[in-house]
């Protein structure tokens, strides 16, 4: 590697009375050598340019990139691309068995030309976290989490399998196995180590942690300083493999915080409202830098719950450079090491903390009195419809104006029944991802929870409800504190670890309740405590999806239908027919710190995570193999290799051109990845239902089109199969389209194999937004 501007340094730590010696490339001496003010350079740029200083080779990165970013102007629009290398890459299990099923392929074709496979390994860390299998099946019960655990790995052997042999086959590939917690909490609360310290041309070396993962909410490290943010596989895979990205220098934006939330506003609260504003203004391909006095007032969990939701707000990253509060955590959570190391770190390059930021060239800058934050939804969509809780309920209308109100009366298998109303909660999920990695909110549900069950509230029979907390650390915390008993009176029991609701693996509503809805078109709502609620995506059957905090997710479960008016109608009634309001039940925040500071500790994080890669009875027994090829299971409808090296996929640049086209869909304004490519339940009369069927697989066993992203053959089939797709060109929902010129109505799969029969190209309109979503590369 070169070093053009004379910038390598040494730095010495002293931790623990041990001193070590780094590395480092210094951006106060490139200032001083350029004979330019970085000061008011916005601290993600400033990662951007050390990433160029410690990688500049005079080819990938070249000494002219490293001046070009020290004089960008953030008013112009980006005109030069750069070569950025992250540190290393975090994968999910949905989006990293397609990775590593390519991986597999590659080594395939290096041994069939007889080259050395050795060769074929990620250069750069990679961390898969298995989180996005396990499906509410069994809710309500103290077993529901050992069930629900047996299901999943009785569904996804064959891919647990898979992963297993890659992480014995791999170097550099470290797998997290299942039931442990969701990949970004994973990642907040143990992968991540700010100051990243790694051999390199025999040096210890020490320069920001950066991450790219795929999955569109690993910004949720952006509230330790870290720049990180998701991609596609393709890129994800190139990244291993040691290539770096190129991009566009990101237009940075600031967002100045003053004040702070009043008491009973919770940390979702404030991230709807942000998500609002910066959806409003406009932050597609935009760094997003938070600042200001009102910083401080925010723990890292609530900058967690910010940077979490950068893709709902539509900006590549929402960051908080390290301050204090990044130290208390580090060693809140077990990294005493990590923390020291960091604040020498990020001090000696003036990259510490957010104060300077209000003289940042920014693009623009947004402020926010966090004073000003209100109880907050949103719904019934899109993760931007944010809504004052009292305005909850009329948001429900523009589904319900051409069915009306209904109420329809359900018998249950035990003889009793009840009625079922419009706007009934048929799933309340305190879900992971967003809001599970806040302590303070989890405390407040329980407290909300046990309030309530004192008072006499009850859960109505309707509303399925569940509790999937992002790492193992929680379910500590609230057992420690004597919390969790009253989550489980009211039906919230460990579910499992892992994305569940969040994804669409909410698993199936009660028989009687799905075929009250089937029958009667009544349209019912979820409550959840996650970051995204497009159509179809929560459950198939479920029409009105509301984001919200844990706490309220409780509340509604306990009123049971979206439209009750939680601001000033009561929940419920007590057990002395008294009337509860919300306020009878809502913690005060001196009661939630009183229990987190008591019961939040440092040991527990050690102690989950001394052990996070043993994994459990389930884990252990899969057998694996540690061959330098994956042996391919023809009959396998999970795993199959992928068919890209063949030569009928050569495609040649004579024949990329379109001619002749045929229109495939019209598609309207915000069409999503979950739209294009879902992850969520295989309908059985769908193509790829059908497909499965044809294997002999009973629609039972069809799992999720997530799970089966390592079989190509089921995800052609899956594009554009959402359920509650609308192309202009077919008379029905879902995946529909009329074939041209025929005028067959069919399903866009069978349409595209047909048009590709005749060599017929064929191409997608869409309005705004066409794509916005998770970063979903069989999408792309």
């Amino acid at each position: 590697m070169l070093d053009s501007f004379k910038v390598k340094q040494k730095m010495t730590i002293t931790q623990n009375g041990k001193t070590e010696e780094y590395t480092y490339f210094s951006l106060p001496e490139l200032s001083k050598n350029l004979g330019v003010n970085l000061e008011r350079m916005p601290y993600s740029h400033k990662v951007l340019l050390e990433n160029l200083l410690r990688r500049e080779d005079g080819r990938a990165v070249k000494k002219g990139d490293i001046e070009f970013l020290c004089s960008f102007d953030p008013q112009k629009t980006p005109s030069r691309e750069i070569q950025y290398t992250p540190a290393r890459v975090l994968l999910q299990d949905f989006t990293g068995v397609p990775v590593i099923v390519d991986l597999a392929s590659f080594r395939d074709a290096v041994l069939e030309k007889g080259g050395d496979w050795k060769k074929v390994n990620p250069l750069q860390q990679v961390d898969l976290v298995i989180d996005h299998s396990v499906q509410v099946d069994v809710f309500g019960r103290a077993d529901a989490i050992e069930k629900n655990a047996a299901f999943e790995f009785e569904r996804n052997q064959e891919r647990y399998e898979f992963l297993k042999w890659g992480q014995g086959s791999f170097q550099n590939l470290r797998v997290i196995p299942p039931a442990t917690g969701i990949c970004h909490q994973v990642n907040l609360e143990f992968l991540s180590q700010v100051a990243y310290v790694r051999q390199e041309q025999g040096e210890n070396r020490i320069f920001p942690d950066t991450v790219i993962g795929t999955d569109s909410h690993t910004p949720m490290v952006n509230a330790l300083g870290i720049v990180a943010w998701g991609v596609g596989g393709i890129e994800a895979e190139a990244a291993m493999l040691g290539q770096p990205l190129s991009l566009l220098i990101p237009p940075a934006l600031g967002f100045e915080l003053t004040g702070a939330m009043k008491p009973g506003v919770t940390a979702t609260d404030l991230v709807l409202t942000v998500t609002q504003i910066l959806r409003k203004k406009g932050v597609v391909g935009k760094f997003v830098e938070f600042f200001g006095s009102g910083v401080k007032n925010l723990s890292i969990a609530d900058r967690a719950t910010i940077g979490n939701m950068s893709p709902e707000y539509g900006a590549t990253i929402g960051i908080f450079p390290p301050d204090e509060r990044t130290i208390e955590y580090l060693k809140a959570s077990g990294r005493t090491k990590e923390a020291e190391r960091t604040e020498a770190y990020y001090k000696t390059q003036k990259m510490w903390g957010g104060e300077g930021l209000s003289n940042a060239l920014y693009e623009d800058v947004l402020k926010l009195d966090l004073s000003s934050v209100e109880p907050s939804v949103a719904g019934p969509s899109k993760p931007h419809e944010r809504l004052a809780l009292s305005q909850a309920p009329a948001s429900l209308q523009k589904l319900t104006a051409e069915k009306g109100q209904q109420k329809v009366v359900v018998k249950t298998a035990s003889g009793g029944e009840f009625q079922l109303e419009t706007g009934a909660v048929a799933i309340a999920a305190i879900t992971s991802c967003t809001n599970t990695s806040n302590p303070d909110l989890m405390i407040a549900s329980a407290l909300v929870a046990k309030k309530a069950f004192e008072k006499g509230l009850k859960v109505p029979p309707w509303v399925k409800t569940s509790f999937a907390p992002g790492s193992k650390v929680v379910s500590e915390y609230l057992e420690d504190s004597g919390l969790m008993p009253s989550l489980n009176q009211m039906g919230f029991n460990l579910v499992g670890y892992g994305c569940t609701t969040c994804i669409g693996n909410s698993g199936p509503l009660p028989p009687e309740i799905a075929k009250a809805v089937d029958d009667n078109q009544l349209i019912v709502t979820s409550v959840l405590s996650g970051n995204r609620n497009f159509e179809a995506r929560i459950h198939p059957q479920i029409a009105g999806n509301y984001l919200m905090s844990p706490p309220l997710v409780v509340a509604y479960a306990l009123a049971g239908n979206i439209q009750k008016d939680l601001s000033k109608e009561p929940i419920g009634q007590g057990k002395d027919g008294q009337d509860i309001f919300l306020k009878d039940i809502w913690p005060t925040n001196e009661e939630i710190q009183q229990i987190s500071l008591k019961h939040v500790t440092s040991q527990q994080y050690k102690k989950v995570y001394d052990h996070i890669l043993d994994g459990d009875k389930n884990w252990n027994a899969i057998a694996s193999t540690n061959s330098p090829a994956y042996l391919w299971k023809k009959e396998s409808s999970y795993i199959q290799k992928p068919p890209f090296l063949e030569d009928q996929f050569k495609v040649q640049a004579s024949q990329a051109e379109i001619k002749g086209a045929r229109i495939l869909a019209i598609l309207g304004e915000f069409v999503t990845t979950d739209h294009i490519s879902p992850a969520g339940s295989i309908k059985p009369s769908s193509p790829a239902g059908v497909y499965l069927k044809s294997l002999g697989i009973d629609p039972v066993d069809f799992n999720s089109y997530g799970s089966r992203r390592g079989n190509h053959n089921v995800m052609v089939r899956g594009t554009f199969a959402n359920t509650r797709l609308k192309n202009k060109m077919a008379s029905q929902e879902g995946g529909w389209t009329k074939l041209q010129p025929d005028g067959q109505e069919t399903s866009i799969y069978e349409a595209a194999m047909k048009y590709e029969e005749r060599k017929t190209p064929v191409v997608i309109f869409a309005g705004k937004e066409y794509g916005s979503g998770s970063s979903r590369d069989w999408a792309a």
